[in-house]
C-alpha cells in the first residue's frame, strides 16, 4: 500500500467535508443538554435534541443512498450539506426565539445531513484502488479530528457573538461550514463505474444472506450501538450521579471523541496488513477494556480509560467494517448494500442513545456497562469464526 496514491483530490475533499459534518454534530452534542436544560418544558427532555440527531441519521440512511443512486455522489453530498445548513439556520432561529421545539427540529435536520455525511467513507473507498480502500476511509475519518476541535470551539466562543441570543453565533458559524463544504463537494469527480442494471442487481435477501456482509454490518452495529449507549450515559453518570465537575466530564468526552478518530492514522495500515476481520476482532476485544474499566470504579480515571477504549474499539470496528463491506456486494449493488448497512447500524445506534438515559435513571451505571457485554461477546465470537480470504472471494459470486 502506498499512501500517496490514496491522497487524491476526492479523498481530500471528503476529509474536509467530514470535518464540517463532525463540527456540526459535536456542536449539537456539546450544547444540546445545556440548551435543553433552559428551554425544555420538563427536565427529562433536556437531552432530546441529542437523541433526535441520531434518530434523524437512522431515519434518512435509505433516502441518502437512494438520492445518490439517482443524482450521483457529488450532487447528493451537496444536497446533504444543504440540509445541514438549513438545520443550523433553524438552530440559530431557535436561539433567537428561545424555541425548544425548533431546536429539536434543527437537530433532526442535522441528523439527516449526517446520513449523507456517513457515506463519505464509501465514496472515499470508491475513489481509490481496492487495496487502498482502508487508507482512504481512515484519511477521510481523520477530518473528524478538526471537527472535534472546531465544534467545542464554536460552542464556547460563539456563546455571546450575537447579543441577546446565547449560542446563536455558534450556529451561524456551523451554517457557514456546511455552505462552504456544499460548494466544495460539487467538485467531486467519481471514477467511472458499471452502470446499474436493475435486472442484474440481486434482491435484499440475497445480499443480507452473505456471510461477509453479515460480519461487516455486525461489526459496525456493535461498535456504534455500544458506543452510543455508553457515551450518552456517561455525562449523566459522571456529573449528575457521581458529582464530577463539568470540566472533568467534558474532558472525558473530548478524550473519547479524539480516541474515536485519532487511530485512523494507523487503522488503514492495519487493515491492509492484517485484514478487515482481524482489525474488527481487535476492536471488539478492546471494547472489553471499556467494560473492565467501567466496573473498576467511578473516578475520573476510570471513566477516562473506559471512554478512550470505547473510542478506539469503535474506530477499529467502523473502519474495518466499512472496508469489508466493499467486498460483500457487487459494484452495481453498492447503494442498496450501503443503505441496508447504514440503516441497521444507525438504527441500533439510535436505540442505544434513546435507551441510555432510561437505563441510567432506573438501574445505574453498572447496568449500562453490563448490558453492553452480550453485544460485545457476540461480535467477538462471530468475528473469530470468519475465514477472511475464502469468504471474501465468495462474497461477490
Amino acid at each position: 500500500m502506498r499512501l500517496p496514491e490514496t491522497l487524491n483530490a476526492n479523498v481530500v475533499i471528503l476529509a474536509v467535508a467530514q470535518a464540517a459534518a463532525v463540527t456540526g454534530t459535536v456542536a449539537v452534542i456539546t450544547l444540546g443538554g445545556i440548551v435543553g436544560s433552559v428551554m425544555a418544558p420538563v427536565p427529562a427532555l433536556a437531552t432530546l435534541s441529542m437523541s433526535l440527531l441520531i434518530v434523524g441519521t437512522a431515519a434518512a440512511t435509505v433516502f441518502a443512498a437512494w438520492t445518490m443512486s439517482r443524482v450521483g455522489r457529488a450532487r447528493g453530498f451537496a444536497f446533504g450539506a444543504g440540509v445541514g445548513c438549513v438545520g443550523a439556520i433553524c438552530a440559530f432561529a431557535a436561539m433567537i426565539e428561545q424555541s425548544f421545539v425548533l431546536f429539536c427540529g434543527a437537530a433532526l435536520l442535522m441528523g439527516v445531513a449526517n446520513a449523507f455525511a456517513h457515506q463519505y467513507r464509501f465514496a472515499a473507498a470508491e475513489s481509490v484502488p481496492a487495496s487502498s480502500a482502508g487508507w482512504a476511509v481512515s484519511i477521510t475519518l481523520l477530518g473528524s479530528l478538526a471537527g472535534a476541535v472546531l465544534g467545542p470551539e464554536f460552542a464556547a466562543r460563539g456563546e455571546y457573538w450575537i447579543g441577546g441570543a446565547r449560542f446563536a453565533g455558534t450556529f451561524v458559524a456551523v451554517a457557514g461550514c456546511y455552505a462552504l463544504v456544499g460548494l466544495l463537494l460539487l467538485r467531486l469527480r467519481m471514477p467511472q463505474t458499471a452502470r446499474v442494471v436493475p435486472e442484474n442487481v440481486r434482491g435484499v435477501g440475497a445480499i443480507v444472506r452473505n456471510r461477509v456482509f453479515i460480519v461487516a454490518v455486525l461489526g459496525g452495529a456493535v461498535g456504534y450501538g455500544v458506543m452510543s449507549f455508553i457515551m450518552t450515559a456517561t455525562p449523566l453518570s459522571m456529573h449528575v450521579v457521581d458529582g464530577h465537575s463539568l470540566n472533568h466530564t467534558a474532558a472525558v468526552i473530548q478524550a473519547h471523541v479524539l480516541a474515536m478518530y485519532a487511530p485512523s492514522l494507523a487503522t488503514g495500515y492495519l487493515v491492509g496488513r492484517f485484514g478487515s476481520q482481524r482489525v474488527m476482532l481487535a476492536g471488539a476485544i478492546i471494547l472489553c477494556i471499556t467494560v473492565i474499566a467501567g466496573f473498576a470504579g467511578r473516578e475520573v480515571l476510570h471513566y477516562g480509560a473506559s471512554l478512550v477504549a470505547l473510542g478506539v474499539g469503535w474506530n477499529f470496528l467502523y473502519v474495518g467494517g466499512t472496508t469489508l463491506l466493499g467486498s460483500a456486494h457487487r459494484p452495481d449493488e453498492r447503494f442498496r448494500a450501503q443503505a441496508i448497512n447504514d440503516a441497521t447500524v444507525f438504527g441500533i445506534s439510535a436505540t442505544g442513545s434513546l435507551s441510555a438515559g432510561v437505563v441510567m435513571q432506573f438501574f445505574g451505571w453498572n447496568a449500562v456497562i453490563g448490558m453492553s457485554i452480550p453485544a460485545i461477546g457476540i461480535a467477538i465470537m462471530t468475528l473469530a469464526r470468519v475465514r477472511p480470504e475464502s469468504d471474501r472471494h465468495r462474497s461477490v459470486a
